[in-house]
């Protein structure tokens, strides 16, 4: 049940996504000021930033530290007409359809130097641009299915569920509604099918990145005000520019940059929470002499699910997991200690796994 974690970042051409991409990856990509500028997307995988994995290491005196990684897909700019082919509509739209989630980067920046490519700055005119494209993508792919499922149910009246999530489907997205809005009027089962038989880009999670300039970044009732735009989604406020400036300082110089314009975290920290948080993700830890890891799993995954992240003879073979929670472990000092203090646990096959577990699997697998 290994959960990976890939967000593709999408947007109008020229909102920043190139400048962010590079300040997430710390990549070199080519950051143009012209539509089109990114044509095959750029992929850059990003350790999860996790101080437990540092401390943890210096307890087990680990050779090796392995952190959980999000995978950055630079997905070249969507343009009106996407969804029929125009710019490079059908590539860019066939790359979306490969990741987990979707980072939405919406442009709130003036800059005279960089064009925009509907010619003035308007957030909610160019959320709708990208959501009426992937409506429409996805109508197209329903539009496909849709008479072949209703000829199949006529024979075949079991088949009928599925045809009505389809329809209820269709009828969202011909109101111009994404579908990952409306996920709780549907069936989880219904949900669940959707999903496999479709993949609709629509389906996905979404998280919008508003790239705003850094003296906005303090402005509190402008942040709030971008992001009841795409209210009930995910919303960050990030200063692409900023970030770029970030990436060349050391961790004080960084943190007092940050602490200047009143923010706590770098975007690129921000971002990995959202996409664990949209996507249900959580990690355990694993530690020894040889290494240190987290590991991706989905929350409410058990102990044998866990197991099957790291080998899937690990699931098949499961006997037991030997759980401690990390904040004991570091309190007590070793292993032996939480030991002596009964702080590790013995759990079984339906135990579900917590994001401060420290764990060691028991397994057998038989020949």
């Amino acid at each position: 049940m290994s959960s990976s974690v890939s967000c593709g970042i999408v947007g109008l051409p020229n909102v920043g996504k190139s400048t962010l991409f590079n300040s997430l990856t710390n990549n070199n990509v080519l950051a143009a000021n012209y539509p089109f500028a990114t044509i095959e997307p750029n992929t850059g995988i990003v350790p999860v930033p996790d101080e437990r994995l540092n401390k943890l290491a210096d307890l087990y005196r680990s050779q090796k530290i392995v952190p959980a990684t999000v995978t950055f897909v630079d997905i070249a700019g969507l343009v009106a007409g996407a969804s029929k082919g125009e710019g490079l509509g059908n590539q860019f739209l066939s790359h979306i359809r490969s990741v987990n989630a979707i980072v939405h980067v919406v442009r709130v920046f003036s800059d005279p130097n960089v064009v925009h490519v509907e010619t003035s700055v308007n957030p909610q005119k160019d959320i709708d641009v990208i959501n009426t494209e992937l409506v429409l993508a996805d109508l197209q792919t329903i539009t496909r299915r849709l008479p072949r499922l209703e000829k199949e149910t006529q024979a075949d009246p079991k088949l009928k569920p599925e045809l009505e999530t389809l329809q209820q489907a269709f009828k969202l997205l011909n109101a111009n509604q994404p579908l990952f809005i409306q996920k709780n009027n549907f069936e989880n089962s219904a949900w669940l099918w959707l999903n496999q038989e479709l993949q609709l880009l629509t389906m996905k999670p979404v998280i919008y990145v508003f790239n705003i300039d850094e003296t906005t970044l303090s402005e509190e009732s402008k942040k709030q005000a971008l992001g009841e735009l795409v209210a009930p989604a995910q919303a960050l406020y990030v200063c692409a520019k900023l970030e770029s400036e970030l990436n060349s300082l050391d961790e004080t110089d960084r943190a007092e940059l940050l602490d200047s314009y009143g923010q706590k975290q770098a975007g690129l920290i921000q971002l990995i929470h959202a996409a664990y948080s949209v996507l249900g993700l959580q990690s355990f830890l694993t530690a020894g002499e040889k290494e240190v890891r987290a590991w991706t799993i989905a929350r409410g995954a058990t102990a044998p699910q866990a197991a099957g992240v790291i080998h899937t003879d690990f699931e098949r073979g499961f006997i037991a997991a030997e759980v401690v929670n990390y904040q004991d472990l570091m309190s007590a000092g070793s292993l032996a200690a939480t030991r002596k203090n009964g702080q590790v646990r013995t759990e079984g096959k339906d135990y579900h796994m917590q994001p401060n577990d420290v764990v060691e699997f028991r397994f057998n697998v038989s020949k």
